[in-house]
């Protein structure tokens, strides 16, 4: 008996220094080397080394800029205590209608944005686009999967309430961008008159089951743990940061887009956390799009909805009762 204790105690044991290692991993960026490839690329081998040795995830660079895409950029620093930060990229546009802030991924930096910061561009918006800290130009190497984040949104409005004359101020961001918009406006003060987010997780636990079933592994007990050790490392508790939750303090216009491939977000997830918004609402399937991949994949129509979108809610001369010009601008 006492022998079956000690096994049932080192196991126990075991599994948490694994957890405790793959939290790390993923919210602790290194200065260089090759990234980990997706789990779904993985043979049976890597998965079983990722799974006692954690991913590797090199801090994310900027690979692209707004010239690329023939659009002229400001860069800009704001955010933390000398407010410097974080970088962004700001696109002006002449008689521009508004302004949007872009927010990137998980792994990703805003280079990844300079497509979408096009097509808003296209759309009549002058854009502004950020690294989070730890990603690109701004300082650190660490990410709390949009929670501390939500910090960076909120420099990023406050910044361009300063820096720019008032006007519609739409959010938008991709994956964990979308769960710090979501955050900024329900517990921080941030007032957009619209926000987008595409590919969206609903609770963090939920993403974190995701990753271990992409890898065929189960996900039950193993995803508890690495949620519980990433909060503890963090500082946060990792079962509370859950944009569903916040979704329901979220009264701005949102548009919600999924991916229908979506191996880190299901189509069930993204509209558990659509159904808890409080405010309007629209929900976009992409059918035939993975995560993040809906300007790529379906450009005519992510155009069109994205532009009847903010038609309605950020063109006063064009939208229903019960607009206020005055409510949602910086």
């Amino acid at each position: 008996m006492l022998i079956l204790l000690t096994i049932l105690l080192l196991g126990l044991v075991g599994v948490n220094v694994i957890a405790y290692m793959q939290a790390w991993a993923m919210t602790h960026f290194v200065d260089a080397g090759s990234r980990t490839a997706p789990p779904e690329s993985l043979n049976l081998a890597q998965k079983i080394g990722i799974l006692f040795t954690g991913v590797r995830v090199p801090k994310p660079i900027n690979r692209a800029n707004p010239a690329d895409a023939g659009l002229a950029f400001q860069t800009v620093r704001f955010g933390g205590l000398r407010d410097d930060d974080c970088e962004g990229w700001y696109v002006p546009r002449a008689d521009a209608k508004g302004l949007c802030i872009m927010f990137h991924a998980y792994t990703s930096s805003k280079s990844s944005l300079v497509g979408a910061a096009a097509a808003f561009h296209d759309l009549g918006y002058d854009v502004l686009m950020m690294d989070f800290r730890g990603s690109g130009g701004s300082v650190g190497n660490r990410t709390t999967m949009g929670y501390d984040e939500a910090n960076d949104v909120a420099a990023a409005v406050n910044f361009a309430a300063r820096r720019w004359p008032p006007r519609p101020l739409v959010l938008y961001g991709q994956s964990m961008g979308g769960a710090a918009i979501l955050r900024a406006v329900a517990d921080l003060g941030v007032n957009p008159s619209a926000a987008i987010i595409e590919s969206t997780f609903d609770r963090l636990l939920s993403t974190a089951q995701n990753r271990f079933r992409a890898m065929g592994l189960p996900a039950f007990g193993l995803a508890e743990l690495l949620v519980f050790w990433g909060g503890e490392q963090i500082g946060y508790s990792g079962f509370k940061h859950n944009p569903a939750d916040y979704a329901t303090r979220v009264r701005c216009p949102v548009l919600v887009m999924q991916g229908g491939l979506d191996p880190r977000v299901t189509d069930a997830q993204a509209r558990n956390l659509f159904d808890h918004l409080a405010g309007p609402k629209q929900f976009e399937l992409f059918p035939n799009c993975g995560h993040c991949e809906f300007l790529n994949q379906d450009r005519a129509r992510w155009m069109v909805v994205v532009a009847d979108f903010l038609r309605k809610w950020t063109e006063p001369a064009r939208v229903g009762p019960g607009f206020r010009p005055d409510t949602g601008r910086l």
